[in-house]
């Protein structure tokens, strides 16, 4: 079938919007008609070199959209159901039987393979060239995707489809960190470095919590202004030389805090999360830093109790981490539709500049101008 879809042609280059051919969906497998897909700082460090997906291929990893065929062997779905695609798992190692498939054992060539598990592609060029898919087991920067049907989240016919698809990764990601894996305890303090769409998810989130003190810190004021209306009780400019983020905190804190995220990807700010938690806290690390990015702690503050963890699309089940922010959005308490700014497929690379220049939060393309 011939569809739309925005060609990572090689590294550090813009994508090519043109048409090609998507397979039908095999055993196991679903197509999925793309209403619209988040556009995520993944994607950019996946066509930057640092995730390494192979070109050419297709990107997009936040896709949500419409069943339009099912493969042989597929059940509890029909055609016209509404869904998210989350993460590819393969449902047999001891982290998917576990509970926790965001740490499947097979994660790495689900998601960076660029086919399926067979090594076959589900993209073709025009003229029978092969594209790299599955990434995410999904590509979703395109108005089809086949995926398996094991990483389908259904979700209810009145649904806001259009903007659904962010809570698979960048919004359920910085909801989940909080949610699944720090669980704050109340009067407890949260720091959040990077306002960007997962740091503002978890402060979101963080204020579903017992959380009293919630600190944002970034260098942009207009983040910052959004994550006060968000839930943060203070915020933290960095854009000034010589600011002291682990010194605000502690004075906001009268110590250090119990909680804190870096959702940024930089090493110098990574650093920081980390000496802003004191004995007994705990750092959770969520933003992508570049390929071969390593950093160093100090080891005395460190051994007397602080712990410091690496979460992965805010851990747990998608069915239960998408469906439960689906219905506290429905519900007023997590409004993350605020955060979204919606591009056509045709305008990928501006949005993918828009994110990087901050001026919007969580671009969103939709594949109907």
């Amino acid at each position: 079938m011939r569809i739309s879809a925005a060609i990572f042609e090689k590294t550090f280059t813009p994508f090519n919007v043109a048409d090609v051919e998507i397979d039908s969906p095999g055993p196991g497998e679903v197509l999925v008609r793309i209403v619209a897909t988040g556009v995520c700082h993944t994607d950019a460090i996946a066509r930057d070199g640092d995730m390494p997906f192979p070109p050419p291929g297709v990107l997009g990893h936040e896709g949500a959209g419409v069943v339009a065929a099912l493969g042989p062997g597929v059940s509890g779905l029909a055609e016209g159901d509404k869904v998210v695609i989350g993460w590819p798992w393969c449902g047999s190692c001891r982290n998917c039987l576990e509970g926790q498939p965001r740490y499947c054992l097979q994660l790495g060539p689900l998601v960076l393979a660029g086919g399926r598990g067979d090594g076959s592609t589900a993209l073709r060029r025009l003229d029978g060239s092969p594209l790299h898919s599955h990434f995410f087991g999904q590509s979703s920067f395109a108005t089809y995707s086949l995926c398996a049907a094991s990483s389908l989240v259904p979700v209810a016919p009145d649904a806001p489809i259009e903007i659904l698809g962010p809570l698979a990764c960048g919004i359920g990601t910085g909801a989940g960190a909080v949610l699944n894996a720090l669980r704050p305890h109340v009067g407890s303090s949260v720091v959040v470095y990077g306002a960007g769409a997962v740091g503002l998810s978890a402060v979101m989130a963080a204020r579903l919590t017992g959380a009293t003190t919630i600190i944002a810190v970034d260098r942009l004021p207009a983040r910052l202004s959004l994550a006060r209306e968000l839930g943060a009780t203070e915020t933290i400019d960095v854009s000034a030389a010589g600011a002291d983020p682990v010194g605000a905190v502690q004075e906001i804190c009268g110590g250090p805090a119990d909680f804190s995220l870096e959702c940024t990807g930089v090493i110098s700010v990574v650093r920081q999360a980390v000496d802003s938690v004191g004995m007994r806290g705990t750092c959770a690390l969520i933003g992508g830093a570049p390929a071969g990015a390593s950093f160093s702690l100090d080891h005395m503050s460190t051994l007397w109790g602080k712990r410091v963890i690496g979460t992965l699309g805010g851990e747990g089940r998608s069915i239960s981490l998408i469906g439960s922010l689906i219905a506290l959005h429905r519900q007023g308490r997590f409004p993350y539709d605020k955060l979204i700014t919606s591009f056509p497929l045709s305008s990928v690379n501006e949005a993918l500049e828009a994110s990087h220049a901050g001026d919007v939060v969580k671009p969103v393309l939709r594949m109907t101008e």
